[in-house]
């Protein structure tokens, strides 16, 4: 198979222990089981805007569970709605499959079909079939991942889905649902991270969305109830956690996988500085490694100007590095891709530098071999 050298694929095998994979699926499905709590949701969505709060009758494609690995067993570092690198991390496994290595499961692709399909037929009703799909972003040939979502829509369209890529202001909304180039648009992909959908085009699309009109997915609900970096410092409080009223095994998974999370405003800025060197920060309205700084580089002045209300301060995980077999190393990083509470892949992606990137010569996605 030949994979597009542009493409940021590399060809340093991943190693996942199989013990770390079955504690890291048991979390996941915890969480999404904890996200459907009435319990659970009322506690959150004081925190949330409205349109956060509207159930749309769906889940969310393309959830991402990030996590690095350590000597005691993985850490969860977050969770995303509209995670990137799927197909990626299939390519990256046939690649690697050339040499017989025993991967993961060529499920996958079947697995992301159905998750597609499922979207749909819960938000219709089951009534119709799956006509016509449109992938949305800005700014798309400035993406790393735009190859990705061509090779998305190509997808798409070999299984008989009319499938498009296409920024927010080309669609148009019209009274009885979204259309695209005159077509009516069924599902929207959203790779977005306006994740409110609160400014500009995505203001408009709110409107289609919260009347019904079309299937958005992933959608701020979905997004409100896990993706939200605000939700770690729920998950790390074990008083929060007994108004849930989970078993101990449960309680004590959270405990063990999640790093401890607070938001600024609720520590001590001079207790916070002291122990700067053990955390990383993280504003909780950004993505892709933006605004991240790590404690131990930060300045007096730039702790300083940090929002309170905006930043996760978390007890830093260090990543366990992946050597190549020519000796190169790699910090790494495993992204579970699941829906709803099933799994549909695992990636891995290498890097090096501060934060996860896809810029490292060597790195990117990789295929992951479970020991």
């Amino acid at each position: 198979m030949s994979i597009d050298k542009n493409l940021p694929i590399s060809r340093v095998t991943a190693h996942l222990p199989r013990r770390d994979l079955r504690k890291m699926l048991r979390l996941v499905r915890l969480l999404f089981r904890m996200s459907q709590s009435v319990v659970y949701r009322n506690e959150v969505f004081p925190e949330l805007p409205d349109v956060a709060r509207f159930d749309p009758g769906h889940a969310a494609l393309m959830m991402g569970y990030d996590f690095h690995l350590t000597s005691n067993g993985p850490r969860l570092i977050e969770v995303n709605t509209n995670a990137g690198g799927a197909y990626l991390s299939w390519l990256s496994e046939q690649q690697a499959e050339q040499s017989s290595a025993v991967y993961l499961s060529h499920r996958f692709e079947q697995r992301l079909l159905n998750s597609f399909l499922q979207e749909w037929h819960d938000f219709s009703g089951g009534d119709q079939s799956l006509r016509r799909v449109v992938i949305i972003d800005e700014d798309l040939e400035k993406q790393a991942l735009f190859p990705e979502m061509e090779a998305c829509k190509s997808w798409l369209c070999r299984h008989d889905i009319d499938a498009h890529i296409a920024t927010p202001d080309e669609l148009q909304l019209q009274s009885d649902g979204v259309y695209f180039r005159g077509d009516r648009v069924d599902l929207i992909y959203n790779r977005h991270c306006d994740f409110f959908l609160e400014t500009g085009q995505m203001l408009r699309l709110k409107q289609a969305y919260l009347a019904g009109h079309v299937c958005l997915s992933p959608n701020p609900f979905a997004y409100g109830l896990l993706a939200d970096k605000r939700r770690m410092t729920l998950w790390s409080d074990p008083g929060f956690l007994d108004k849930l009223s989970l078993p101990g095994g449960d309680k004590g998974l959270l405990l063990e996988i999640i790093p401890q999370s607070f938001l600024l405003s609720g520590l001590n800025p001079d207790d916070t500085w002291a122990q700067r060197k053990t955390l990383i920060f993280k504003p909780v309205t950004m993505f892709a490694g933006r605004g991240v700084l790590l404690g131990k580089g930060i300045t007096r002045k730039r702790f300083s100007s940090l929002d309170p209300e905006t930043t996760l301060v978390q007890q830093l995980v260090t990543p366990s590095v992946e050597t190549s077999t020519n000796g190169q190393e790699f910090k790494l990083d495993i992204r579970l891709f699941v829906y709803r509470n099933h799994l549909i892949g695992v990636g891995a992606r290498l890097y090096r530098g501060q934060v996860t990137n896809m810029k490292t010569e060597g790195g990117g996605f990789a295929p992951v071999k479970i020991i």
